[in-house]
């Protein structure tokens, strides 16, 4: 592969995909992005205008909401949130080719999860996310580099997001070989900016995602609290430490090793600031919740395991029906 000349594409440009599009069009030249409304119009007109901690990135885009205008890529980033996946999945066939590489940067578990490993539950899907096995027919496995993101960033307006911590991402094959695309691919993104680091288990850093996010995104949405609120307040903190405790427990049974010990992880989330969950972010936004993915199907793996997650349940019913009751009080928007 030839990353020099490498077509890359960031699908979704919320504010991960903005991040990675500002930071990537730093170094590796023109980045296409498929996106569509005001942001495509945004990004048409004046680009991304990216605020971190090494400074301001302003880069050009070739943006679209035609695949079949962007044409075929070499790599591909989906940066949607988990409830546009299939419709996401569906509309960037014309960007794929055989040798394509397609990286989905989402929260919680991913519906590969049980793909190219063996074991039990090898090859089965997740009825949480992927019922019908549609994911796995849009996106076939050959296509697939696992990445666990940690990239805190929000967007003040379409095409302008700030980042107030490091940039880090992980990457890994599926079936956890240290291939040479993985090492291809790292140094890529390396290059522009972002820490990168290769695996031979992303099931690993994977949990170790599910952890942070699980903890603090739905217990954000019901009470409104920042990260340092979540993990540091003597009223949340213990709640949050029952559902830390249930989700390391789930992912011991998966046979996952999360470097953190409990004390450990209230502390660094308590030092995350004032941030707000991207689960809070789209609530207030009026969007839709990846509650299947960081809850329903880690309770569901659970399930599997024989194990109950008791107060889990609890926290995602309570986001729901605040979810619902938010959908219920607000107009349908109307068409323009």
């Amino acid at each position: 592969m030839d990353t020099h000349h490498m077509r890359i594409c960031i699908a979704g440009a919320g504010a991960i995909g903005c991040t990675l599009a500002a930071r990537l069009g730093g170094t590796h030249g023109t980045i296409n992005v498929f996106a569509r409304g005001a942001t495509l119009r945004q990004l048409q007109r004046n680009g991304i205008t990216l605020h971190d901690l090494d400074g301001t990135h302003c880069v050009r885009v070739n943006a679209s909401d035609s695949a079949a205008e962007l044409g075929p890529q070499d790599l591909i980033f989906i940066c949607t949130k988990a409830p546009a996946l299939p419709a996401i999945l569906q509309q960037i066939q014309p960007l794929l080719q055989p040798e394509t590489i397609v990286i989905p940067v989402l929260n919680g578990l991913p519906w590969w999860y049980f793909h190219g490993t063996d074991g039990r539950f090898a090859g089965s899907a997740i009825a949480a996310i992927d019922p019908s096995d549609r994911l796995s027919t849009l996106l076939p496995d050959r296509h697939l580099l696992g990445a666990v993101t940690f990239i805190t960033a929000h967007s003040e307006a379409p095409g302008i997001v700030r980042c107030a911590n490091p940039h880090l991402m992980i990457l890994g094959e599926i079936d956890n070989r240290l291939s040479e695309r993985l090492e291809q691919i790292r140094t890529t993104i390396e290059a522009s900016g972002i820490e990168t680091r290769a695996t031979d288990n992303i099931r690993d850093q994977i949990w170790t995602k599910i952890i942070a996010n699980l903890t603090s995104n739905p217990l954000s949405v019901i009470t409104g609290a920042t990260l340092e609120q979540l993990y540091g307040d003597e009223r949340l903190s213990p709640l949050v430490r029952q559902l830390l405790d249930e989700v390391l427990l789930t992912a011991a049974a998966y046979g996952a090793r999360v470097r953190f010990d409990p004390a450990s992880i209230m502390e660094m989330g308590a030092g995350m600031g004032a941030v707000k969950t991207s689960m809070l972010q789209d609530f207030q936004r009026g969007q839709p919740l990846e509650l299947a993915t960081i809850g329903e199907a880690v309770v569901e793996l659970a399930e599997r395991a024989g194990l109950q997650m008791r107060t889990t349940r609890h926290v995602l019913a309570l986001t729901h029906f605040v979810s619902e009751r938010q959908r219920a009080a607000t107009p349908p928007a109307q068409p323009h």
